[in-house]
């Protein structure tokens, strides 16, 4: 029975994918225009899913040669010719290294990240081509949200690339990177996003749901006590204990006394058993722990926790000014999934004079924050890419202190804006997302936007925005927020003249605070949304968040947090 089922979701795939164009071109096309009707339906479906596309060419050539209908093998093609081009750059990377082994540390550092980043571009992407290559007669629309949150880090990791050879002397190294395949890799993993944002909005446009069971259970299967059904036993109990207070009993604990089995916060990440399977949990008892960490991919379901942010503290002090990359400057980094951190502080003591210094960076998927401190000034929280969440969190800082490529969701938090240097101003957010179909931005919501005791008296002299335009379509939502009255009345700052003003995505819902009123705002800015509008950047829709938030134990709001 299953089998037949599975034939039918199939069948009703490439019925969907000859309809597609037709579809599309109908509703395009208006009384006088010619309908195409002498092209057969391949031809009518690869103009419908490139119709929306930024370079319509590029979309034409790389689909015409696909004989189907299918969507899914449109998908399959792009995102298979995206995969080749991020080799390219990959093998590029190798030989810049080689050639550059003399040249100054932070290049080499620049160059061996650009490395390392698309390694974890071709892991996103063999991950994208398993995904569509799966027959499990899955929900279009959910695997459209998988593809394009991989699909978006993808492009985070060759922005990031580029972000890291930003001196002059690293321009030329950097236009030959551009030149070489990291343009190209930018425009074909846009264009596998313009493909799956097509393919999935025509298919909802027809109302379809395919109501088929895959052949082995989901991730959002949850049971009656709102548990994920794939969850094992322990780990059940370990979200239970953590839900009610209980004490969780660790993998190991660190303590600076001695009394754990460990001394350094690094030691416990390093005692990480290969191959574990479930939670890995590790205590941190109080002290400060002054230590630069990583989290490598294969450190998977790691559980952090320690004895409040004011009492466990992981603190550093890297920077570009001394010369870290940003990358390289963070104290703390995680790149593994499911991360999850309680009750520990990361800090990044540089100062406001240093600039760029990250206290976390964040990039692997479904990364969960609670009842943390992240303290730094300039770009201290690095949110570099994925899902991820934070709640009663504060996160402290100066200039463009939450950045990055992320999909994320700030809930129920602090943020505090502290004293720059006298030539500084203080932005809140600059958020990275380059292409208009990227599933990324920063959503701040049922926070708290104040000074630190610092900045109070100069809080009104002292210029503060909520965010400015990073990338050419820049996302910041402000929703249910209590906005303090140091933020400029105009709200936004210009990143560069009138640079990506037109096409950079700030808006507001519902804040309120002296802070919050809109009437002075920049007429660039998205003004305030509806709560129809609105709904889309809560946690359900934003993040999938009721999917994957249930497994962290971490309490959250998966709409709005206030009536």
């Amino acid at each position: 029975m299953e089998s037949k089922v599975l034939v039918s979701a199939v069948s009703l795939i490439l019925v969907v994918g000859v309809a597609l164009g037709v579809v599309a071109l109908v509703r395009s096309n208006g009384p006088g225009e010619s309908g195409g009707g002498d092209l057969n339906a391949h031809t009518k479906a690869v103009q419908a899913v490139c119709q929306s596309s930024d370079d319509k060419k590029l979309c034409v050539d790389t689909l015409k040669p696909v004989n189907t209908s299918d969507p899914n093998d449109y998908i399959k093609a792009v995102v298979k010719t995206s995969l080749e081009s991020v080799f390219k750059a990959l093998n590029l990377s190798d030989k810049l290294i080689i050639e550059n082994e003399k040249k100054e540390q932070p290049t080499k550092m620049a160059l061996e990240d650009c490395k390392d980043l698309l390694q974890f571009a071709i892991d996103e992407l063999q991950a994208s081509t398993i995904l569509v290559n799966d027959g499990q007669g899955r929900n279009p629309n959910d695997r459209a949200a998988d593809l394009k949150n991989w699909l978006g880090a993808v492009i985070a990791y060759q922005q990031s690339c580029l972000d890291g050879l930003d001196t002059d002397n690293e321009k030329k190294l950097q236009s030959e990177l551009k030149t070489g395949s990291l343009d190209q890799v930018e425009k074909l993993t846009a264009l596998a996003l313009d493909i799956v944002t097509a393919v999935s909005q025509v298919l909802s446009s027809l109302n379809l749901d395919l109501n088929v069971q895959p052949t082995h259970r989901r991730l959002f299967d949850v049971d009656s006590d709102g548990y994920p059904e794939w969850m094992s036993g322990p780990d059940r109990k370990l979200l239970a204990d953590m839900r009610t207070g209980a004490a969780v009993t660790p993998n190991v604990v660190v303590a600076k006394d001695g009394s754990g089995q460990f001394k350094t916060v690094l030691e416990a990440i390093n005692s990480y058993p290969p191959k574990h399977v479930g939670r890995y949990v590790i205590y941190v008892k109080a002290g400060v722990y002054d230590e630069y960490i990583q989290i490598d991919k294969k450190k998977k379901s790691m559980l952090i926790y320690g004895d409040g942010p004011t009492k466990t503290i992981i603190t550093g002090k890297k920077n570009v000014v001394d010369g870290w990359k940003t990358m390289r400057s963070a104290t703390f980094s995680t790149v593994a999934e499911d991360f999850i951190a309680k009750a520990i502080a990361f800090e990044n003591t540089a100062g406001a004079n240093k600039h760029q210094a990250v206290a976390l960076r964040v990039q692997g998927d479904r990364s969960a924050f609670y009842d943390c401190a992240m303290r730094g000034y300039q770009d201290t929280l690095y949110a570099h890419a994925h899902r991820q969440f934070y709640r009663n969190c504060e996160i402290s800082g100066t200039v463009d202190f939450i950045f990055g490529y992320g999909s994320t969701l700030i809930q129920n938090s602090k943020i505090v804006v502290r004293k720059p240097e006298p030539n500084q101003q203080n932005i809140i957010v600059a958020d990275g997302t380059i292409q208009k179909n990227m599933p990324t931005g920063v959503v701040l919501q049922n926070c708290e936007i104040g000074p630190e005791p610092a900045l109070q008296a100069d809080r009104l002299t002292v210029r503060s925005y909520l965010a400015r335009p990073w990338k050419a379509y820049s996302r910041a939502i402000f929703m249910e927020n209590v906005i303090g009255d140091l933020i400029q009345p105009v709200g936004f700052l210009p990143w560069n003249g009138n640079l990506f003003l037109d096409t950079c995505y700030f808006a507001e819902y519902a804040n309120t605070g002296p802070g919050a009123d809109v009437k002075a705002r920049v007429p660039w800015s998205k003004g305030v949304l509806s709560k129809a509008d609105a709904m889309k950047y809560t946690a359900d829709q934003w993040l999938k968040g009721g999917i994957w938030l249930p497994a962290t134990g971490v309490p959250f709001e998966l709409g709005f947090t206030k009536p």
